[in-house]
């Protein structure tokens, strides 16, 4: 939190007494890794790229890939025995990889994962895993077919923080009871408009028909190439913020309220665009009951929507995103480095001095790392990740239909809505399909 919002909370601590908790939290730093090492193959290495190198850079780093010279040429100096390439399919064919990490722009993900996954290698792939439902499903199910004989994880680092695990002991004890609602938000305005205009001739350094790849041809502009927030908003680039921000913060409510496949789905938002998702966004989705929950709501706010706070809570105006949980006992508050809890009455039916439910993370990517090496579980394996991203992109499968969609997981299609299915699924330009 900043400086600011801390301060709020702890006046807000003071006047509301005893009927809030506040619990400590922290980030634990990256323990140490087995001593064997794995033959990775970065990816994209500019932007997340990079950090995602320095994640794994105790590994070999065997193979470097980007559609920008200038990105590969600095990587290339910090690993000089690691070969170049500029085309991820031609990466994929070196011999002697493990491993891949994929951190390309959204709408390669499903491709380069699922060709790594039916190559027998173990994959680390940025969020969002997909750029649509169907997929997110693919990625998942090539998962799956590998039987447990690769690693897999999406880059929502977040999970592995301490906070995480403690919010979802919090919610999975039952410290604010039954749960029934979770409100989700993040208050980022998109920017909108259209696909940009032609921007003249292509640098040298950038391969523009690779960064294209399996999505229809749009002529060059430097504009799509500043960061995730230039083309993410872009409907054949991106996911908008609940493809970006969503992955991260509606993965703590999928994992604390053991979370599958929804029921329904509804979403509202400014007039379909044509071009880039919209610039505010409301989303619900209905979850069945399990054996160990009743059935619960999740809702969705960008764009500046957030949801109604509890009377007297706290300021919403200043939390820019977060979590609200709310159960028959009380709320919880939450976000990456905090939780707060607002009680109906007293701790008796909770336990705070339990062990914990849920050891701490070596770091997100030792925990990849060494399930590549021994075959012990991630916590974002895409089986877990591809199932959260299904659930994400769904909504704006049912913004785009403008109406309520009754959901067949099973079959993959809104059973009430034909038209769903041009946005269920994508096609590609001719030489990128998705399964390789």
């Amino acid at each position: 939190m900043s400086r600011m919002e801390r301060r709020t909370f702890l006046k807000e601590s003071a006047r509301l007494g005893a009927g809030l908790v506040v619990l400590k939290s922290g980030i634990l730093k990256a323990g140490a890794a087995p001593n064997d090492k794995l033959n990775i193959a970065v990816i994209g290495v500019g932007g997340r790229g990079a950090a995602n190198l320095d994640g794994v850079k105790s590994e070999n780093i065997v193979a470097l890939c980007d559609v920008n010279e200038n990105n590969l040429a600095e990587a290339a100096k910090r690993f000089p025995q690691a070969k170049t390439y500029t085309d991820w399919r031609r990466c994929l064919e070196q011999k002697d990889i493990d491993a891949v990490v994929c951190s390309t722009t959204d709408h390669t993900h499903a491709h380069i994962s699922t060709w790594a996954l039916n190559r027998g290698k173990h994959v680390y792939c940025e969020k969002p895993l997909a750029n649509s439902v169907h997929e997110a499903r693919t990625v998942r199910e090539a998962y799956l077919k590998q039987q447990g004989k690769v690693a897999t994880q999406m880059g929502t680092q977040i999970h592995a923080s301490d906070n995480f695990r403690r919010v979802v002991e919090l919610i999975q004890r039952g410290a604010i009871g039954t749960v029934s609602e979770c409100h989700v938000w993040c208050t980022r305005l998109p920017e909108g408009g259209s696909y940009l205009p032609d921007g003249g001739p292509v640098p040298a350094h950038i391969h523009w028909d690779l960064w294209i790849g399996p999505s229809p041809f749009h002529p060059y502009n430097p504009g799509y190439l500043g960061g995730c927030l230039a083309w993410n908003r872009f409907w054949d680039f991106g996911s908008g913020q609940i493809g970006d921000m969503g992955s991260h913060m509606l993965d703590l409510a999928y994992w604390a309220l053991d979370l599958r496949f929804p029921t329904t789905c509804e979403a509202a938002g400014p007039e379909v665009n044509p071009d880039t998702c919209p610039q505010w966004f409301t989303a619900t989705w209905d979850h069945p009951a399990t054996a160990t929950r009743p059935a619960v709501k999740v809702f969705w706010y960008d764009g500046g929507k957030k949801p109604e706070f509890p009377t007297n809570l706290l300021n919403r105006d200043e939390l820019f995103k977060g979590l609200l949980f709310k159960g028959d006992k009380g709320w919880l508050l939450a976000d990456y480095d905090y939780r707060m809890m607002w009680l109906n009455g007293d701790m008796t039916h909770y336990n705070p001095a339990a062990k914990e439910m849920i050891p701490p993370s070596p770091g997100h990517y030792e925990e990849w790392i060494t399930a590549c090496k021994t075959g012990k579980p991630t916590t974002c394996n895409f089986d877990y990740s591809g199932a959260l991203i299904e659930h994400n992109l769904l909504a704006l499968v049912a913004y785009r239909c403008g109406r309520k969609l009754e959901w067949d997981a099973a079959a993959l299609k809104a059973t009430n809505c034909s038209e769903a299915d041009q946005y269920i699924r994508k096609t590609y330009r001719q030489g990128w399909p998705l399964i390789g």
